[in-house]
């Protein structure tokens, strides 16, 4: 199929399919006489891995190590693990760095939100921030 037609079936632009092509996701597509791309079910197939693995928020980097590392023919599971092991950490990280954010925003917001505009200091931009 062309790549407008492996885009929609995917749920990809073929502008997205190029870029994956480009960062070698994806093996080059065959062409037509015309330079038109074909894909076949395995480019569908890789294409719909990296979907779920960008869904999943994994990285270029990440996606096309899991790929590598099914070339050989061998399962990456053990190496699929460790991928989202690490993912794992950096989500309760970020949750954390949120979590904080947000108690502070909050705090901030309180404080403003039963301030008295008239008992700011002129010479501070704002005496709640």
């Amino acid at each position: 199929m062309r790549i407008g037609e492996a885009a929609e079936a995917v749920g990809m632009t073929p502008k997205t399919l190029r870029f994956y092509e480009e960062q070698e996701l994806l093996p080059p597509a065959q062409r037509e006489a015309n330079g038109y791309r074909l894909y076949g079910k395995d480019s569908l197939d890789r294409l719909d891995f990296i979907a779920r693995g960008r869904a999943a928020g994994l990285s270029i980097s990440q996606i096309r190590s899991i790929l590598s590392a099914r070339e050989p023919g061998s399962a990456p599971c053990v190496h699929v693990r460790d991928i989202l092991a690490d993912q794992l950490a950096e989500l309760d990280v970020k949750i954390a760095e949120l979590t904080a954010l947000r108690a502070s925003v909050a705090a901030s917001y309180q404080a403003v939100a039963a301030g008295d505009p008239v008992a700011c200091e002129p010479s501070r931009v704002c005496s709640y921030l």
